[in-house]
């Protein structure tokens, strides 16, 4: 309930800043502004200059396009936020993959592409999202959801970073260390993983294998 108060106040704050301008904050709002964080008050002020540049064509579009997400039920907008983030932290080269399948994805017959989509809705809940984290970790992603479910906010972000650095020896292998391991003991895992360098790594794996 707080987090969404705070996205509200936001979400007023960036509406406010659109309509009286960038450099003309409301004085009731001014010191919501200087209490976030550098990066948001950056990316606000930022959309309020862009949101002044459009033309009245440009405005109505977006207009249209934020009425069409508010009128989307909640878990739909949920589906696609996720989709979003995690578009965005693929690398470039996972992201040219994704792409080129697509492309042949839409190049296939209808027949063909209504096969593939049966067999893709047929897999587990779980497996589908999986493939969200990109097609080198999406592949392993079955024997990895032990150690990737309910990770801490703050360690998402850099667990994924070295899972994508590891080798698929080296996460087939993290992942049977992990199918081994109690629920109460992968988060000590999880820290423990990213504690050990990248040169470490295959040692650590072999040695925790052993046990």
């Amino acid at each position: 309930m707080r987090r969404d108060r705070l996205r509200h106040r936001w979400a007023m704050l960036a509406l406010l800043l659109v309509a009286t301008g960038a450099g003309s904050t409301p004085p009731e709002l001014a010191d919501l502004l200087e209490r976030l964080p550098p990066a948001v008050q950056t990316r606000l002020r930022g959309n309020a200059t862009q949101w002044e540049a459009w033309s009245p064509a440009q405005q109505a579009a977006f207009r249209e396009r934020v009425a069409q997400w508010d009128a989307l039920p909640r878990t739909e907008r949920d589906a696609r936020r996720e989709r979003y983030l995690a578009w965005q932290a693929l690398s470039a080269a996972e992201r040219a993959q994704v792409q080129a399948a697509a492309a042949q994805y839409a190049a296939m017959p209808p027949d063909l592409q209504g096969a593939w989509r049966a067999q893709f809705d047929a897999m587990d809940r779980s497996d589908r999202r999986g493939w969200l984290f990109g097609p080198a970790l999406g592949a392993d992603y079955g024997v990895l959801q032990p150690l990737l479910a309910q990770v801490p906010e703050g360690d998402h972000a850099a667990l994924l970073r070295t899972l994508r650095e590891m080798t698929p020896q080296q996460r087939r292998e993290l992942g049977v260390l992990a199918q081994r391991t109690p629920p109460a003991g992968r988060e000590a895992l999880r820290r423990e993983l990213l504690s050990v360098g990248a040169n470490e790594r295959a040692d650590w794996l072999w040695t925790r294998l052993q046990h």
